[in-house]
């Protein structure tokens, strides 16, 4: 029978099957004689051994799409990063951390900032702004009076979508509002775990829909970009691609060197200042890991 990994933990992996029941897998030795391990999201294929205490052996991985290191997930379609847009004021740096490692990645991202009913409609419109001119989808949204939620559900439809965000932007909130359903597995699982439902120190996929996959995984509060060189930073800030080429100098960093094309679209307002700063934050960081 086939089915989808939701959660690993303990030795066991619990498996989403077609038949819709959940079944607890223990994967047999053949993974760690390839050194192979199973991931939250991978597409699997088991054997039933107890149809009454749903049971079963995980017999084979079928093949990935891909597969994330931070949060350790696979088969990921999309990510939907959220953020507050008051309480807490968002991290920008964080952010662009997080869409820098999803677009070396190479998986697209979806912006959400939540609690915009804190926030004044002009500021909305502006930190939206900044991301969609960037060529983000960005959606503002509120878990408390229900905004954006339509767009979220049609954004997140026949897709596997990892979770993510900081503490306390009301990532559970939003994501027990997607469907009912939510609320209803999230409790069998963590019945079987024997853990509470709130605990988020792993990641799960809760299934929500017909195709459709939520991987929520824990908050996170810090992010270091690795497995990068200085000069490949520039490739993931989507604004920069269209000045790529144009500069005076090939290899342009578009930090010192003068004729920068991008330097004068971040003069001329074309490019954020925000985004910018965050990219010479990044790149200053990425040259000091170099360094050691």
């Amino acid at each position: 029978m086939k089915g989808k990994i939701i959660k690993g933990i303990a030795g066991f992996y619990y498996v989403h099957a077609e038949n819709g029941s959940i079944y607890a897998c223990r994967a047999k030795g053949i993974f760690r004689k390839d050194n192979q391990k199973p991931l939250v999201g991978d597409n699997a294929e088991i054997t039933v051994l107890d149809e009454k205490d749903k049971e079963g052996s995980l017999t084979e991985i079928l093949p990935r799409k891909n597969s994330l290191i931070r949060p350790a997930v696979a088969n990921v379609d999309q990510a939907f990063v959220i953020f507050a847009m008051e309480d807490p004021a968002p991290n920008f740096l964080l952010l662009d951390r997080f869409l820098v490692m999803m677009e070396q990645a190479g998986i697209p991202a979806v912006i959400c900032f939540n609690k915009q009913d804190l926030a004044g409609g002009d500021e909305s419109g502006r930190l939206a702004g900044v991301y969609r001119d960037c060529g983000y989808q960005v959606i503002c949204a509120s878990a408390r009076d229900g905004s954006g939620l339509e767009e979220i559900r049609d954004t997140l439809k026949g897709k596997t979508t990892v979770v993510a965000g900081p503490s306390g932007v009301g990532k559970s909130s939003l994501t027990n509002l997607l469907q009912d359903q939510v609320q209803m597995e999230t409790g069998e699982i963590s019945r079987k775990l024997k853990r509470g439902r709130h605990t988020t120190r792993h990641s799960q996929v809760i299934p929500v829909g017909e195709n459709t996959y939520l991987m929520d995984t824990p908050g996170f509060s810090s992010l270091y970009i690795s497995d990068m060189e200085p000069d490949e930073l520039k490739g993931y800030f989507r604004e920069f691609g269209k000045y790529e080429g144009k500069c005076r100098f090939p290899g342009c960093s578009h930090i010192h060197e003068p004729d920068c094309e991008v330097k004068k679209a971040l003069e001329a307002g074309e490019i954020s200042r925000l985004r910018y700063d965050d990219y010479l934050a990044l790149y200053d960081e990425l040259k000091e890991k170099r360094r050691y």
